[in-house]
């Protein structure tokens, strides 16, 4: 693929150890302005830990993670963070404060308080209400809760969203219609998105580029038609039979 001068991300030997588990074993990539990534992989593959170095949730052991060509390192933990949208599989939102405070908090510690009109605009941004701005998290579908938590990772008008398994814990439907509005916001915002899943039939449907992780390696970098017409691997295969075969079935039940 093309490289630019400072791409968004570029990842150089990152290692990651917990004891004698090699969770990320010398990662490099980059990934460019503008692209939808997907990193895929079994639990325990790597795919979250490597994620979590670039806001630093989690601290590599060794290699170097560049943000628009800045070492993450380098960079204060609240300023880096204010730089990179995240979404939390659990969404994570504050159940003592309202909707609208969920979405303004990360600009707030920082020092920068939004407006009402702000707050408003993100959650139409996300296809809310903006009246769900006085709700309380508990009165929200799962669906609604993670809609607000994309609306709080854009809060700060980072060009960069980092999601973990988002859709994990939605029904199926709910899971569907949000992952066709993150990919409507990619497009309207010219974001760089890079979404962890174990679900290859979501990463080759959102993706423009589909990461597949085993045992702490990139195994696999294509784009997802590539991935259809057999590349990538026997990994990578496995798992792009599990939705191929589903696809199969639907069809001989629809004889």
């Amino acid at each position: 693929m093309t490289q630019q001068a400072n791409p968004a991300l570029e990842f150089r030997e990152i290692r990651k150890s917990y004891g004698s588990i090699v969770a990320v074993g010398g990662v490099s990539l980059t990934i460019e302005r503008g692209s939808f990534v997907a990193m895929v992989g079994a639990s325990g593959s790597g795919k979250s830990t490597l994620l979590k170095t670039v806001n630093r949730l989690v601290e590599a052991d060794s290699g170097t993670v560049s943000l628009e060509g800045r070492d993450v390192a380098s960079l204060p933990l609240p300023a880096l963070r204010r730089r990179v949208g995240y979404v939390f599989q659990s969404v994570g939102l504050f159940p003592h404060m309202s909707v609208g405070e969920n979405v303004a908090i990360g600009p707030l510690l920082a020092g920068d308080r939004l407006s009402s009109a702000r707050i408003t605009e993100l959650l139409e941004l996300v296809e809310l209400d903006p009246a769900f701005a006085s709700r309380m998290p508990d009165a929200l579908s799962g669906g609604q809760r993670q809609r607000v938590g994309v609306a709080r990772a854009l809060a700060g008008g980072s060009h960069l969203l980092l999601m973990d398994e988002p859709f994990g814990a939605l029904d199926p439907v709910t899971r569907a219609a949000l992952g066709e509005s993150v990919s409507a916001l990619h497009r309207e915002l010219g974001l760089t998105t890079v979404m962890v899943t174990h679900d290859m039939a979501e990463a080759l449907l959102l993706a423009d580029r589909v990461l597949v992780m085993d045992r702490g390696e990139v195994v696999a970098d294509e784009v997802p038609h590539a991935l259809l017409d057999g590349a990538g691997g026997a990994v990578a295969q496995r798992l792009v039979a599990v939705p191929r075969a589903q696809a199969d079935r639907l069809a001989e039940l629809a004889r």
